[in-house]
């Protein structure tokens, strides 16, 4: 992934709290985000990282997707941890307590309410690990 063009002139965005980015993605409690270099977040992506969010270097975040460390629905609340050169799909949900390991992929719409291993495929509502990487 490291020799990926598509992310030589990455720069780190300018982050605020409640505002979108130049890239109209938007996050809450900036202070406890922690973002790795050369990510790409889509447009109209949400996330709030108000008990923690980590993502790693060259991680890839689909538009419109969202990514709550907590949730007043259920009452649950915890760190979210996107491991590096993992993807998320297009309109697709991350709740609070949720690791998505190292090359994994989660398919678009998914609704990721547990750990997905790392080099995986994962999709559905919930997401399910589908296949191996490795196969």
């Amino acid at each position: 992934m490291t020799n990926n063009r598509r992310f030589d002139n990455w720069k780190m965005p300018n982050i605020e709290n409640g505002v979108p980015t130049k890239y109209n993605w938007v996050v809450q409690y900036k202070e406890n985000l922690t973002l790795g270099y050369r990510t790409d977040i889509g447009a109209f992506s949400y996330i709030n990282a108000q008990y923690g969010v980590i993502i790693e270097e060259y991680v890839q975040i689909g538009s419109h997707c969202s990514i709550y460390s907590v949730s007043t629905i259920d009452n649950k609340q915890g760190e979210i941890y996107l491991k590096k050169n993992s993807r998320i799909g297009s309109h697709s949900t991350i709740l609070p307590n949720v690791i998505i390991g190292e090359n994994s992929i989660v398919g678009a719409h998914s609704l990721v309410i547990e750990n997905i291993p790392d080099n995986v495929v994962a999709y559905g509502v919930p997401a399910k690990v589908i296949k191996s990487l490795d196969e």
